[in-house]
């Protein structure tokens, strides 16, 4: 079984490898070769699954090494592989969901002329995130890690003839690289600690170091996080992000990319634990991006990027989970896995709406298309009620347990965090259901596109379709598998720990608080949307309104603080540069040149000057030595 790790992370890898680089002979079985190769990977997790659930919870881990990697002196790194219960979960959400998102590319790039390019970037992702989630050591998530961060570049960007989508590239590109340097920095401070990359000899000494230096590579860590998830305050690149072909969506924002930060603070769970202050940033960190996403979701008519402002949030609930410690970690991780269900199966169904009305993303100009596409409409619309946390759906159960470890954090801390839960919950109800009353009911407000030409829905062919019933039914029943005797919880807890917190409220109180505020959510959308004529252009709107269309303002602060700040910051470099270091330096050489001009004087090549020269100095010697002798 350990000869079928390494095979996981093969798979795409050789389709990414043959795709990009097998040339033009391979455009028309491209796509299906890099789908296939996809579900390899899926079948060889599944035969690695089944192996490991014949085993007790702490025999499961298997442990491979491939090669040594890098060997200097008693120094060494190994391209090692250790799957366990947790890497496991991403092995599966991540080949699984993903070979959904091939299968579904088939069709909506079946008239891209770079296709198999397409699916080679699409195999070299989900081959870095392998990499990222069963690698044994720090040194090597980091080289998975950055692989992600180039594929969604490629990926983000592979329609670069629009100005818009390679701005978007570049901006996902640098944004993630602010936070890979805090994911450098840490693996710098756990060399420099313990001596190793290794997880386990890390994570079973963590409690050996100083709290001080634990807190530094907690929050270089969450630094990490905040890149690869999207959260505050390095959140601007993912709603600019859905400039990128509608399955690239779905395949960085609900399985793999943004999952990252969860799966690296639950991997390090020991670090956080004794580091109580980096686990009040983490807390924090995903309270406010909750609530931000939520809020940024409700103003866009854009339905990607609504969906996209749902994203931030969600993502924010896990690492709210991730950063309550053991009382969260599973939470965390079942309702990342959830989410993998629903939200790839709401980006999948807006490209299938997109689809069918020529590619229009405006929400405005949707309406009435639920008798045009059936399957469309009853998929999306069990991902809107697994999101929103209708009772018995997938979102029900894991967005109830986060909120009441929120509550169970106790005191003023945990009234706030199950407070802001509940809020984001209210809100999440809000802006789903604006999403599902602009696309679905109504009346028509069909727009000519770019050509004059109306659009004329229908649904979308089945290679579309398959993969957003199969996602509708994880969106329906993972949440209540996952519930049953606990299950997830069991399968999880011997790799992540797990406490029961002491919550002031009970879960029937959570759940009727979260139901409350779910029906509160959805009546204040259908009061604005359902009942009342929607204009095809927006109306100005509030000034919170105004701002969350502009992303509450993040770009426009990152470009007043660090843009213009970095600007400043030059400029008074250059300031510095040009008068104190070049004018010590230049100031230094005109004074030697001028000494020397001088000086030069005295060599004039003349014979009577040299012979007055002598005299005068044999003078002063004469006269020194005449008053010596008198002294």
């Amino acid at each position: 079984m350990e000869n079928l790790i390494g095979l996981l992370v093969l798979a795409p890898l050789l389709g990414a490898g043959v795709l990009l680089c097998g040339g033009r002979r391979l455009d028309r079985s491209g796509p299906w070769l890099g789908t296939l190769l996809a579900a390899v990977s899926f079948a060889l997790g599944v035969v690695l699954f089944a192996d490991m659930l014949g085993k007790g919870g702490e025999e499961r881990a298997l442990d491979v090494t491939v090669f040594q990697w890098v060997p200097v002196g008693g120094f060494r790194a190994d391209v090692g592989f250790h799957l366990d219960q947790l890497s496991m979960t991403f092995v599966l959400l991540i080949t699984g969901v993903g070979s959904l998102i091939h299968l579904y590319s088939v069709g909506y790039m079946a008239h891209d002329e770079r296709k198999r390019r397409f699916f080679g970037y699409l195999n070299l992702f989900l081959a870095a995130m392998l990499l990222l989630v069963l690698a044994d050591n720090y040194l090597l998530l980091y080289v998975g890690w950055e692989g992600v961060g180039l594929a969604s570049y490629l990926l983000i960007g592979f329609w670069q003839h629009k100005p818009s989508a390679a701005t978007a590239a570049k901006k996902a590109f640098l944004v993630n690289r602010v936070g890979d340097m805090g994911l450098s920095i840490a693996i710098m401070l756990l060399f420099t600690t313990f001596g190793t990359f290794a997880f386990d000899p890390v994570l079973d000494r963590a409690t050996d170091a100083g709290e001080g230096k634990l807190t530094a590579i907690a929050l270089m860590l969450l630094l990490a996080a905040c890149g690869k998830s999207a959260q505050v305050p390095l959140q601007s690149w993912l709603g600019d992000a859905m400039e990128g072909p509608t399955p690239v969506s779905a395949l960085i924002h609900a399985a793999t990319m943004v999952t990252a930060g969860v799966y690296l603070i639950t991997r390090s769970g020991a670090v956080f634990d004794a580091a109580p202050d980096a686990q009040t940033a983490v807390v924090t960190v995903g309270a406010v991006t909750l609530l931000f996403g939520a809020i940024v979701g409700c103003a866009k008519d854009d339905i990607k990027k609504a969906l996209a402002g749902s994203t931030m949030s969600q993502i924010g609930y896990m690492i709210l989970a991730a950063g309550l410690g053991p009382v969260g970690y599973v939470f965390a991780i079942m309702h990342l896995v959830t989410h993998g269900f629903f939200k790839a199966g709401l980006f999948l169904g807006a490209g299938s709406v997109m689809h069918g009305m020529n590619d229009e993303v405006d929400m405005r100009r949707y309406g009435g298309l639920r008798k045009y596409m059936p399957v469309t409409f009853v998929t999306f619309g069990l991902g809107y009620l697994a999101i929103i946390g209708f009772p018995g759906l997938s979102g029900f159960f894991s967005k109830d347990k986060i909120i009441e470890a929120a509550f169970a954090k106790g005191g003023t801390e945990g009234w706030i965090l199950g407070g802001a839960a509940l809020l984001g919950a209210a809100i999440t109800a809000y802006y789903m259901t604006r999403v599902m009353l602009l696309t679905f009911f109504g009346e028509k407000r069909w727009q000519p596109d770019a050509n004059g030409e109306l659009p004329h829905p229908h649904e979308s062919p089945r290679t579309m379709t398959i993969p957003m019933v199969v996602l509708a039914f994880g969106s329906v029943f993972a949440g209540g598998l996952f519930s049953i005797n606990d299950t997830f919880l069991k399968w999880l807890e011997p790799v992540t720990g797990h406490e029961e917190g002491h919550s002031p409220v009970s879960a029937l109180t959570v759940t009727a608080a979260t139901m409350l505020v779910l029906v509160i959510g959805v009546a204040i959308a259908w009061a604005q949307y359902g009942r009342r004529p929607v204009p095809v252009t927006a109306p100005r709107g509030s000034l919170l309104t105004r701002a969350a269309r502009r992303d509450l303002l993040q770009d426009d602060f990152n470009h007043v603080v660090l843009v213009r700040g970095g600007e400043h910051l030059t400029r008074s470099l250059v300031y510095v540069d040009h008068t104190l270091v070049d004018g010590v330096v230049n100031g230094t050489a005109a004074s030697v040149g001028g000494l020397s001009g001088r000086m030069r004087k005295l060599q004039n090549g003349y014979a009577r000057s040299y012979a007055v020269s002598m005299f005068g100095g044999a003078a002063v010697l004469i006269a020194a030595t005449l008053l010596m002798r008198a002294v």
